[in-house]
Parts: structure tokens; sequence; C-alpha cells
């Protein structure tokens, strides 16, 4: 067939591998604008942008998926379809209408569940045991249209959202693959979304990702494991903000640790949380590099009931 992909992130790109070693014809990616980034703020072309440029595929950024000028040009690039791994736009109608067989949107969740732009930080944040990606038919809904096909993944208990996005992007290239050799042979057929089981995944901010210490050890676990690699989890301590890696909970430990409180042992740093502390594992201070919890203590020298906040 003759395709048209939109994405952004670099979590598209094993599915713009897979397209193209897959025999179907590449004519141009759609992607979002330029944006600035990094202390200069330069602007920089989104992972997706700079794959089609290594290869001289055309690359079209519109500033929203319904400008005309954007929508002309689809028409004249003519696509039978429009794969789509995380754009990072609504589309609409208009647009959706150009291609013969639609824009078919790989999704990463098991859809009706965490529909949005977080679904994999929403499934490790809420403690799923599997989670999965589905590929089906972009309508003007959010994340609404029937589904041609679906993978499960099994979440690890030391998943980071990043981890589980990594597997998910590598498998879900296949499947989508897959969906479009089924179109294409006329053999694909797409379900409609059962109406139980809808869940919400909406991108975490910056307050989401802040640590809450009173939080059983569990919880703050999965929260800094949802938000390793984005948004960053943090904390703060003596009125300095601290972005915090994943931590270790354990079964026992000393008693007494208040919510936050540090111990400082001699190979390993505790936080208190509402039940069982946890091992702290790599701290990044403002403006320093990452660092192990034991060397960022001994260089803070922590004084006996300091707690974050």
């Amino acid at each position: 067939m003759r395709l048209i992909f939109a994405g952004t992130p670099a979590v598209a790109v094993p599915s713009l591998d897979a397209i193209a070693a897959s025999g179907h014809e590449l004519v141009a990616v759609v992607t979002r604008p330029d944006a600035p980034a990094g202390r200069g703020r330069r602007l920089v072309r989104s992972p997706v942008g700079e794959w089609a440029d290594e290869r001289g595929i055309e690359v079209l950024t519109p500033e929203k998926p319904r400008d005309p000028e954007f929508q002309g040009r689809l028409r004249e690039l003519a696509p039978d379809c429009v794969p789509v791994v995380a754009y990072g736009a609504l589309v609409p109608p208009t647009a959706l209408e150009i291609p013969k067989h639609g824009w078919v949107n790989l999704h990463f969740s098991l859809l009706p569940a965490w529909r949005g732009a977080a679904p994999v930080q929403h499934a490790v944040l809420h403690g799923d045991e599997v989670t999965g990606a589905s590929v089906f038919e972009l309508e003007a809904g959010l994340d609404t249209g029937p589904v041609y096909g679906t993978l499960t993944e099994q979440i690890r208990f030391t998943d980071t959202s990043g981890h589980l996005l990594e597997r998910l992007a590598v498998d879900g290239a296949g499947l989508l693959v897959a969906v479009l050799d089924a179109i294409e042979a006329g053999t694909a057929r797409a379900h409609p979304q059962p109406h139980d089981g809808v869940t919400f995944a909406p991108k975490l901010s910056a307050e989401d990702a802040r640590i809450r210490w009173d939080d059983p050890s569990f919880a703050v676990d999965r929260r800094i494991r949802a938000c390793t690699p984005a948004p960053g989890a943090w904390t703060t301590l003596r009125d300095e903000r601290l972005k915090l890696g994943p931590v270790r909970p354990i079964a026992n430990g000393p008693a007494g640790l208040r919510p936050g409180e540090l111990l400082v042992e001699r190979k390993q740093v505790l936080a208190g949380t509402a039940t069982t502390p946890v091992i702290l594992g790599e701290v990044r201070a403002a403006g320093k590099k990452p660092m192990s919890a034991t060397d960022w203590a001994r260089g803070m020298r922590i004084e006996a009931g300091e707690k974050l906040a």
C-alpha cells in the first residue's frame, strides 16, 4: 500500500523501521513542527522527522492537521492508509476521510483501558499487572475507534514507564505492520470497543510526579517508576528540588522512620513512607549529574531526623 506515517517521538521509530522493511511504499511522514530544546532553545527536528530526513522522505509539519494546505498536500500524495504512532495532535474528520483505508493508530494499552496521552505511565502508576498495545481505526473520539488487533505485555515489578514503552514500541511495530498487511489483503476486521472498562490516561504533570512520602511504600515505588524517565519523579530537601530514580521497597526496616525521614547507613540510604521504608537509588540534585544515593548523602552530610518534603 501507499502510506504516509504520522508520529513524533522516538517511540514511533521502531514502527517506521518495520514499515520500511515491509514492502509497503512510504511516501511521506507527518510530524509535529520543530520545537525549541536545550539551554540554547534552538529548534530541533522530531525523531520521526530526523528519520525521514536521513532517507530523503518528504516531511510534513503542519501546525494543526486541519490546516488547508496540509490537507491539500495529503490529497495530492493520495495515501491508501496513514499509520499513526504517538503523533501528538487531534486529527479532524476532514483529514481522516482522505486515505482510502483511513488512519490506523498504534496505541500502547489494551483499549478501552487507558485512552489518552500517557497509557503506559498510568498502567505503571496504578499497579496493573498486564498491559499491551492495540491497533485501531482513528476517529473523531479520543481513542474510541474499532480495534483491528492487540497484543499483551507483562508489567515487571521493576519496570519504569520508559522500559515498558521500549518493549511495547518494538512488539507493537510488528502488530501495526500485520494489520496493514491484512488491510491490503482485504482480510482485516475491526471490532467495536466494549463499553465496559473505559479508563483515561491524561499526560502526567510535574505535580503528579511529586513524591508523596505519606503514601504506602508500594505507591511511592509505582509513582517513581511511572514518572521515569518523564516527567521525572521529584521531592525536596532543604528547599531544593531533587529528582529520584527508582527506589526499592523493603519488607522490614527500622521502626519509627517517619514519612520522608532519611536514614543514612554505610551502604544504603533509606526514606520513610506511610508503611515500610524504601531504599533510594539514583539521586539528581539541581544543576548536578545523577549519582548514587550514598554518594549524594555523603556530600550533603544528612543530619539525623532530616526529611524529604
